[in-house]
């Protein structure tokens, strides 16, 4: 598996590439917003089924205005406390990047993930469709020799980014479209931290 630096890992994905890239959780799949089949072969690459929607990562919270994308009340609370970090929130979104990124109920989650390595990648590329690295309900990669085992031999995957290990705990999905707040994966914040802030 090839390991890129971040110039490598930038052009790979303007190219339509696919890149496996370090979170502040797990490593992660990611391909750009604007190039469709690179976000068609994180899938392929995954096994994932259409169904299961990409998440969206931003470098900062205001990256999300471009995309049509507000928090709403419940989620800049969230992401207040917890941003940056393993939180990801479902919200509403348009229409074109929900479908962009196969979610078929308007919604999309989005993450401002607390990692250097990925935060200076998300500054020159701006958002990425990421999905943890892994074959789809395997347990996830937590560093770049665990990516070169699990994708080897498998084509379309650019390379790694590699920095270094990362934790075992995936973040933690909470969504925020509707009136309520809905923890839908208890992940790397529990339950009770997620209703400490909203309690």
């Amino acid at each position: 598996m090839r390991r890129l630096t971040l110039d490598e890992a930038v052009d790979a994905l303007a190219a339509g590439e696919v890149v496996a890239v370090p979170t502040d959780t797990v490593y992660g799949l990611a391909a750009r917003l604007d190039r469709p089949a690179a976000i068609a072969a994180v899938f392929a690459l995954k096994r994932r089924p259409a169904s299961v929607a990409l998440p969206v990562l931003v470098a900062h919270p205001e990256d999300l205005g471009p995309l049509g994308v507000a928090l709403g009340p419940l989620g800049e609370r969230l992401a207040e406390r917890y941003w940056p970090g393993a939180l990801t929130l479902v919200v509403s979104a348009p229409e074109e990047l929900a479908v962009l990124v196969h979610a078929r109920t308007g919604t999309v989650g989005v993450r401002v993930p607390a990692d250097p390595t990925v935060g200076a990648l998300l500054e020159r590329t701006g958002p990425l469709a990421v999905t943890s690295a892994n074959e789809h309900g395997e347990p996830p990669c937590t560093s770049a020799e665990d990516v070169a085992a699990a994708f080897a031999g498998r084509p379309g995957l650019a390379g790694v980014l590699d920095g270094g290990t990362r934790a075992s705990a995936v973040s933690s999905v909470v969504e925020v479209s509707g009136p309520a707040a809905v923890v839908v994966r208890e992940g790397a914040l529990s339950a009770a931290a997620i209703a400490d802030v909203l309690d």
